[in-house]
């Protein structure tokens, strides 16, 4: 990475977070990662109850980077075609043609996905992973960038089908939105409006291909590489835990810390990047045992005492 495209990049990032940002008040953060997840190629996974702000989040990135956005709404009755596509046979032509599904589009909300079943779910996997749709035998890109956002309701557990762990490690980064603060609340009542209408685009999607091999080339020190091993051993060693993150885990965070450290201006990772973005990568990934999941222990203290007892490396002045 050159140092004009170091600065370009760190620019262009707190553009699009800023933009973004005018239709989710207070939520930085959260905004932060969700770009992160979509530069480096990933999809985002959201906790929250209803009426937080998800699609207005999805609605805003698209429209943030001039790309296209649909939203398809998991229900138990949704089948595999709904989402990926059909062919037909035309009459007229005498040939059958590809109508796509809602998946092709540069941002996909899959709202409260664990309402579908596990055969729908299992229709996201190939184009989660590979970005194309196979249907009778003919593959089709989604074309790039390609993010899924997908949102569960946490409260509202009866009639759904919990995500498998399979599928849950195809998210790159898991997070919530929550509630706005007062300030930002009162902000948002005062308009009453949907605030992404009037959003305009920063960057073309061409532009988030370009930061993403950008992002690429960030050096990571082999001692941060070593911290990012130690971290997720310890997670499979940890008593409390029946699984712990894989090999695939860790690569989730070397892939986001890159993309963290060139957001902020800097063409190598540092521990504190690894630090930042370890409970929204790695949380997930986390399989409890049973008798620390009765006992009320969440992933997220696992993994925060995991960080407490790790030591991080010490980097050399000059990277």
């Amino acid at each position: 990475m050159t140092p004009e495209q170091s600065t370009w990049f760190a620019e262009t990032f707190d553009a699009l977070v800023s933009n973004v940002g005018q239709a989710l008040l207070g939520k930085e953060r959260t905004v932060r990662l969700a770009l992160t997840a979509m530069i480096a190629e990933g999809h985002l996974l959201l906790e929250d109850a209803p009426g937080t702000g998800k699609t207005s989040l999805a609605k805003a990135l698209a429209a943030t980077v001039q790309g296209t956005q649909h939203r398809i709404q998991f229900t138990p009755d949704l089948l595999p075609s709904d989402v990926t596509g059909v062919t037909i046979y035309d009459q007229s032509t005498h040939r059958f043609d590809f109508h796509p599904g809602p998946i092709f589009a540069s941002v996909v909300l899959a709202d409260e996905i664990n309402r579908a079943s596990p055969k729908t779910q299992a229709a996201l996997l190939e184009v989660m992973e590979e970005g194309n749709v196979t249907v009778d035998g003919v593959t089709h890109p989604v074309g790039r960038p390609f993010m899924v956002i997908a949102t569960q309701n946490p409260i509202e557990q009866a009639g759904t089908y919990r995500l498998p762990e399979a599928q849950l490690d195809r998210f790159l980064i898991k997070t919530s939105l929550g509630y706005p603060d007062r300030a930002s609340a009162v902000e948002i009542l005062a308009g009453a409006k949907d605030r992404t209408t009037n959003l305009q685009p920063r960057i073309t999607t061409q532009a988030v291909g370009t930061m993403a091999d950008i992002a690429l080339t960030v050096h990571v020190d082999a001692t941060v590489l070593d911290y990012v091993a130690r971290l997720t051993e310890a997670t499979r060693d940890d008593p409390q835990t029946a699984l712990g993150a894989s090999v695939r885990g860790g690569l989730a965070l070397v892939r986001c810390a890159k993309v963290w450290a060139a957001s902020q201006g800097r063409d190598y990772v540092i521990p504190d990047d690894v630090k930042d973005l370890a409970q929204p990568v790695l949380a997930h990934r986390l399989v409890l045992d049973s008798e620390a999941e009765f006992a009320g222990v969440k992933a997220g203290d696992v993994l925060e005492r995991i960080l407490e007892h790790t030591a991080p490396p010490v980097l050399r002045a000059a990277v």
